[in-house]
């Protein structure tokens, strides 16, 4: 059964250090584990914070960087370089500048590569199958997937009581997104909670409210974040604000 722990950091800044020397350490232990290691990116603010982070520590030079892989949970369809791609922010804060192999960069497809939302999808689902083990599942090892909490309790782009949430496969178009752009392509929850570690990290007082009814137990069709969960490890990791509505019994403070 996946653990799960709640850790609470005085600020956002706090945070965002903090989960990238985590982070860094993860890549370390699943390179000396597997010989290389992989991570699911997602996107916000606080991600960002945190990836600029990874790249200012050096410690980040203990890390194979061609022996990671990189994914996203989920992508904005837009064209390639777009600033409000995913892709694009992580690409600029930390992507850029460590020595990654460009073959195990997967970004999801832009809207400009010849291809509809629903084919964008079919082929990140290809392309996450012919990363899987031989006779494992249709999908890699992932050793720690990184999500944003919203507001309104989406995780990545899987929003609450959208039909995205009771699809089956691995990847899936998203139309009538209620926050913009409208049209997306992300991991469905049941290929997230294929990640060994999940860590949702969030921010700020407006993300109190979804992380409080998450941790309380609410329901996944009504708030995604409650549905998620790695099959070792659950990572809620909270700047003060965000965790003002987690019982004191939850929390671990930092």
């Amino acid at each position: 059964m996946s653990e799960v722990s709640v850790a609470v950091h005085a600020d956002a800044d706090l945070l965002a250090q903090t989960v990238a020397a985590r982070l860094v350490v993860r890549l370390l232990d699943a390179q000396a584990a597997r010989g290389q290691a992989a991570m699911v990116l997602t996107g916000g603010r606080i991600a960002a914070a945190v990836y600029r982070a990874v790249a200012a520590l050096p410690a980040r030079d203990a890390v194979d960087w061609s022996r990671v892989d990189v994914w996203w949970g989920d992508e904005r369809f837009l064209p390639v370089g777009d600033p409000e791609r995913n892709e694009t922010q992580a690409r600029a804060a930390l992507l850029d500048a460590v020595p990654l192999d460009p073959a195990r960069v997967h970004p999801m497809p832009p809207s400009d590569a010849g291809a509809d939302p629903e084919e964008a999808a079919a082929r990140y689902a290809a392309e996450l199958a012919a990363a899987a083990r031989p006779g494992t599942a249709l999908l890699p090892h992932f050793d720690v997937l990184l999500l944003g909490v919203g507001e309104d309790g989406h995780v990545a782009s899987v929003f609450p009581e959208h039909p995205v949430h009771y699809e089956s496969r691995p990847v899936s178009a998203v139309r009538g997104s209620p926050k913009p752009p409208p049209v997306r392509t992300t991991l469905t929850l049941p290929a997230i909670n294929t990640a060994e570690e999940v860590w949702l990290v969030a921010s700020g007082a407006d993300k109190a409210h979804a992380v409080g009814m998450a941790l309380a137990g609410a329901g996944p069709v009504q708030l995604p974040a409650a549905g998620v969960q790695g099959t070792s490890r659950t990572l809620w990791l909270l700047d003060r604000s965000a965790a003002a509505d987690v019982p004191a019994r939850l929390r671990s403070l930092r």
